[in-house]
């Protein structure tokens, strides 16, 4: 289950050892780590980070199976989660140092900043090829952190893009070794610990607002 660590003014989030699949109880764990890093006073930032094969594998469809009646409170909750990391008013930076698949890539886009190994580990929006189309907030924040001609490519034909393709086409902002991958990611993110506060969160509050109101209808979330 994710755990949170503080070095300096960084905040660590680790997200697991495992698929870190959007199970409700991981997604209830990163929210109450997100609450315990904004309680925080002071310059701070936040990492998020996994160990193991995997950043995250997306969403837990074998919960959402076996829970279909759940679907739209489901979703209502990854949408949330996603639009809580793109507005949190502090700089947050994901350091991918394994597969980073579906709702697990759409949560790193959520990110500020990216970090990727270079040598191993994929990037990938497979749903062109899994049956399941985005939702409106889901294609909502992908084109809106991704280049056009990026978005197109990743949406539509599911490719996948090791460490140094996805800093070739934007998606993430550095591709360095395995054993750099979190550190990177800190040093990135303590660069900018002490922009933290409400005008950053105003920032970005209106720089995605369009993105913001598709993943908080609650609604029709499905589209």
């Amino acid at each position: 289950m994710p755990s949170l660590d503080r070095q300096d003014n960084v905040f660590v989030l680790d997200l697991g050892d495992g698929e870190n699949r959007f199970h409700p109880d991981w997604i209830a764990a990163v929210g109450a780590a997100l609450d315990e890093m904004e309680k925080a006073e002071g310059p701070r930032a936040l990492v998020t980070a996994a160990t193991g094969k995997f950043y995250s594998n997306g969403l837990d469809l074998d919960w959402l199976f076996a829970h279909a009646d759940q679907h739209h409170g489901y979703v209502v909750s990854v949408h949330a989660l996603f639009a809580r990391m793109l507005s949190l008013p502090v700089v947050t930076v994901a350091a991918l140092q394994g597969h980073t698949f579906a709702a697990g890539a759409m949560f790193s886009l959520a990110h500020d900043f990216r970090v990727m190994r270079a040598d191993r580990g994929f990037w990938c929006l497979p749903e062109a090829d899994i049956n399941i189309p985005f939702t409106p907030g889901m294609s909502a924040l992908i084109q809106s952190r991704l280049a056009p001609r990026t978005a197109h490519e990743a949406m539509l034909t599911a490719r996948r893009y090791g460490g140094t393709d996805a800093a070739a086409a934007g998606i993430v902002d550095q591709a360095v070794a395995e054993e750099s991958v979190r550190s990177a990611a800190v040093e990135i993110a303590q660069a900018q610990a002490g922009r933290a506060g409400d005008t950053l969160g105003t920032i970005k509050a209106r720089m995605y607002a369009p993105v913001l109101a598709a993943l908080r209808d609650t609604v029709n979330p499905l589209g």
